[in-house]
């Protein structure tokens, strides 16, 4: 049976990355829902979006966009986006990539292409979250990337089960209606990756430790 796979928060740690793809071998008819944050703070962001985008050459592979991609993407246009990338690791993506200019110049079409949310039967994939009460078709941009406790402290009404990542915890964290696989990978030093896999039915985890 074919796996479904969710990654949140990788922010530019390579080897992590690595080490849990290794762990989780996946196969053609797999899918892997990476979801947001594959830049800043660690020193390969370049090198993360290599390794995601390679990955369409051995399973199924859907991209969502996450706070600090949505912030890269901005930060010309608007100073407090400018603020943010620049002092949420900012400096070590425009390394990564030899410069800033060349983040959108060597990416441009992946960073581009990334979605807010992807919907695999009964699970919804995001970054950060939904505002309460609002169908999701008029979800706002900002809120699914950036929302934190008023998503993740209450239930929604919505009928699938919510994947996300974006608020760190020391372990996933499972509510009945959602669950978020952010364990800090980059945000600090011993922190694990930490991947979803549904398969049979079953909900189970794996990360780089």
């Amino acid at each position: 049976m074919s796996k479904i796979i969710a990654i949140s928060d990788i922010h530019g740690e390579y080897d992590k990355l690595c080490a849990v793809l290794n762990k989780l071998s996946p196969e053609k008819n797999d899918t892997i829902v990476f979801c947001g944050d594959y830049i800043d703070r660690g020193k390969k962001s370049k090198e993360v979006v290599d390794k995601i985008i390679d990955m369409q050459n051995y399973c199924n592979c859907v991209y969502l966009k996450g706070s600090h991609e949505y912030a890269m993407m901005h930060a010309n246009s608007d100073s407090y986006y400018h603020y943010l990338f620049w002092n949420y690791g900012g400096d070590s993506t425009a390394e990564s990539y030899g410069s800033f200019e060349n983040i959108m110049k060597i990416h441009g079409d992946f960073f581009n292409s990334l979605k807010y949310y992807h919907i695999i039967g009964n699970y919804l994939f995001i970054h950060a979250g939904i505002k309460i009460g609002v169908p999701l078709e008029e979800q706002d941009e900002v809120d699914m990337v950036y929302i934190r406790q008023a998503f993740y402290n209450h239930k929604h009404n919505m009928k699938y089960k919510i994947i996300f990542g974006h608020t760190e915890f020391d372990t996933p964290q499972i509510w009945d209606d959602k669950i978020c696989i952010d364990t800090g990978c980059g945000k600090y030093k011993n922190a694990p990756l930490t991947a979803l896999v549904i398969e049979n039915g079953e909900e189970y985890f794996v990360n780089s430790l």
